[in-house]
């Protein structure tokens, strides 16, 4: 049985990422939410959730020593990163007046364009909270039985502006194209919830648990 270890680090949505985890389990996974620094670099794989503001998440990372934690994970084992836990994964966000991420990939989180306006001239709203649909722009072990175009849950105000195109696996559109998932190596992130997006965000975490690097 693979040991999965959902990371805590004070602030976030760990607990519908876990049971929405345990939903795709079954008997060949074991799902634990921890803080332990031992316990998460002890784990087969690992979920970094995440959601509010950057500053408060990477000071609790740093205070708590996750942030390195993370850096040695991303080398070794399958890591999933959601929404924040994207965000966090690159070298500087625009959020909270400048904050330095944790430089795992390069790029920036940047802020949509306030008063920007539709093909109907209404304005978007901010943050961008809802369906959308994830064009999958490389192919990859996670899209596996996940159709094109597919439906994902957004939350979000700041969005991920990876260096390396590369490094993009998935995008989609609000206000502008951008980012939805990121991977490189045995890492793999998303901007979106998997664990609000019904069906598509099962399979993906589901395929997460069967993947093997």
């Amino acid at each position: 049985m693979s040991k999965v270890v959902v990371l805590d680090y004070g602030s976030s949505n760990l607990h519908s990422v876990a049971k929405a985890l345990e939903t795709v389990a079954g008997n060949d996974h074991s799902i634990t939410v921890s803080n332990n620094p031992a316990t998460i670099l002890k784990a087969d794989k690992v979920v970094f959730p995440g959601q509010g503001a950057i500053g408060q998440c990477m000071a609790h990372l740093n205070e708590q020593g996750l942030d390195q934690v993370i850096r040695e994970c991303v080398l070794n084992k399958p890591f999933f990163g959601i929404c924040l836990g994207l965000q966090s994964l690159m070298a500087h966000s625009d959020e909270d007046g400048g904050v330095k991420g944790l430089g795992i990939l390069p790029g920036n989180v940047i802020r949509f364009h306030d008063k920007q306006k539709d093909e109907n001239g209404d304005s978007y709203k901010i943050p961008a909270m809802g369906w959308n649909r994830v064009k999958q722009t490389q192919s990859h072990p996670l899209w596996a039985g996940i159709e094109e175009d597919c439906w994902f849950y957004f939350v979000h105000s700041y969005y991920v502006k990876p260096t390396l195109e590369s490094d993009i696996v998935g995008t989609t559109e609000y206000i502008c194209r951008y980012t939805a998932a990121a991977a490189r190596d045995n890492l793999f992130a998303t901007q979106f919830h998997p664990e609000k997006s019904q069906h598509a965000g099962l399979a993906l975490l589901k395929n997460f648990l069967n993947w093997q690097i």
